[in-house]
């Protein structure tokens, strides 16, 4: 029997270690014009010390969201942190106007004019209004960069692509699951996307550095974009999944 391919309750605030919070939001379809497949979708909000929140891979903003939101602290940071995940930015920017937007190498080259707006672009590991609470990781490909966080406190990784986990009893109609686990994204063995490795062929070695820096900072939980994340063990989950990459 097939459940639910998302995360209810959506589009609310789910607390997952102090000052760091999930939002489950809908599912998108994605991939090739046949099959595309069912994406499960979460974001992810960081409260600084200072109170102000940091909004990775924002989902639909709903009013009941915006006004769990606004009981937590102000946005004040929206980051896309990979060129496909940035749709939802510009509801978000106009609901937030004083928040800055942060953007992945080559999201502008992806969004065309639905960035519109002033953006930064992450370039460095470093530089940031968060560095003293959270380290940033810049995974660097010839296709797509993506940009994760570590919150230091929490011992949080937030991940976006890098590891797909999909659940086998979420993935409707059930012969698609041969697909997800041909991808090598089928939980238990959720890992990076085999299409995504082949464009990093050329930049394993930073890739590779990105991946080891992550596990040196022995995460406890590691949060993911998409299917079921890794609540505990998250170093040893990194290196399950990225042995591939390191071995």
């Amino acid at each position: 029997m097939t459940s639910s391919p998302t995360y209810p309750p959506l589009n609310r605030l789910k607390p997952v270690a102090e000052n760091i919070w999930i939002v489950d939001g809908p599912t998108i379809r994605f991939g090739l014009p046949w099959p595309k497949l069912t994406f499960p979708t979460r974001m992810t909000v960081i409260r600084l010390d200072s109170g102000d929140l940091m909004v990775h891979s924002p989902t639909p903003l709903t009013p009941k969201l915006r006004s769990e939101l606004d009981g937590l602290g102000p946005v004040r940071h929206l980051i896309g942190p990979n060129r496909i995940h940035y749709w939802w930015l510009p509801d978000w920017k106009v609901a937030f106007p004083e928040a800055d937007v942060w953007l992945a190498p080559r999201i502008r080259e992806q969004a065309g004019t639905r960035i519109d707006f002033v953006a930064f672009e992450i370039e460095n590991e470093s530089g940031y209004p968060w560095d003293s609470e959270v380290e940033t990781i810049l995974a660097a490909g010839a296709f797509m960069t993506e940009v994760d966080f570590f919150h230091r406190k929490s011992r949080t990784l937030v991940l976006t692509d890098l590891i797909e986990n999909f659940e086998p009893e979420k993935v409707a109609p059930w012969p698609m699951r041969i697909l997800y686990r041909l991808g090598g994204v089928l939980h238990p063995h959720g890992s990076m996307p085999r299409d995504m490795r082949r464009t990093y062929r050329g930049s394993q070695e930073k890739l590779k550095a990105a991946v080891e820096r992550m596990i040196a900072f022995d995460p406890e939980r590691v949060i993911l974009a998409h299917g079921r994340w890794y609540e505990r063990d998250g170093a040893a989950e990194l290196r399950r999944a990225f042995a591939w990459l390191l071995e």
